[in-house]
C-alpha cells in the first residue's frame, strides 16, 4: 500500500509563488509514475502535471512555463513548484500515485487527501 501526504498548500497573491510536496509512505516494489491533479469548485478533476521513472514529464496547457514537477526518489517525495499563480489556479491540489505493490498485480492508483490552493486577485 502507498499512502501519500501532501503539504505546501495555502492563501497567495496572483503572481505569487507555492510549492507543494507530497511524501509517500507505506510498502511497494514500484512507483512508475507520480501525478499532481486539481479539482476546482464544480469542475472535473485534471492533470496538472505528471511526471515518470524515467524522468519524462508532462503538463496541462494551461500552466506550462510556470509548474515544474520533479521527484526526489531518495525522500519518496514530489514536489510542484508553482510560479506566477493566477486566480485560476485555485483548486484542491492531489498526489497521485501509479504504483505496483504486489508480484502477480499491475500497477493502481493511490491518492492523497489533497491539499488546498487558493489564489486572490
Amino acid at each position: 500500500q502507498v499512502q501519500l501526504v501532501e503539504s505546501g498548500g495555502g492563501l497567495v497573491q496572483a503572481g505569487g509563488s507555492l510549492r507543494l510536496s507530497c511524501v509517500a509512505s507505506g510498502s511497494w516494489i514500484n512507483i512508475n509514475r507520480m501525478a499532481w491533479y486539481r479539482q476546482a469548485p464544480g469542475k472535473q478533476r485534471e492533470l496538472v502535471a505528471a511526471i515518470t521513472s524515467l524522468a519524462s514529464t508532462n503538463y496541462a496547457d494551461s500552466v506550462k512555463g510556470r509548474f515544474t514537477i520533479s521527484r526526489d526518489n531518495g525522500k519518496n517525495t514530489v514536489y510542484l513548484q508553482m510560479n506566477k499563480l493566477k486566480p485560476e489556479d485555485t483548486a484542491v491540489y492531489y498526489c497521485n500515485a501509479d504504483a505496483i505493490v504486489y508480484y502477480g498485480v499491475g500497477y493502481a492508483d493511490y491518492w492523497g487527501q489533497g491539499t488546498q490552493v487558493t489564489v486572490s486577485s
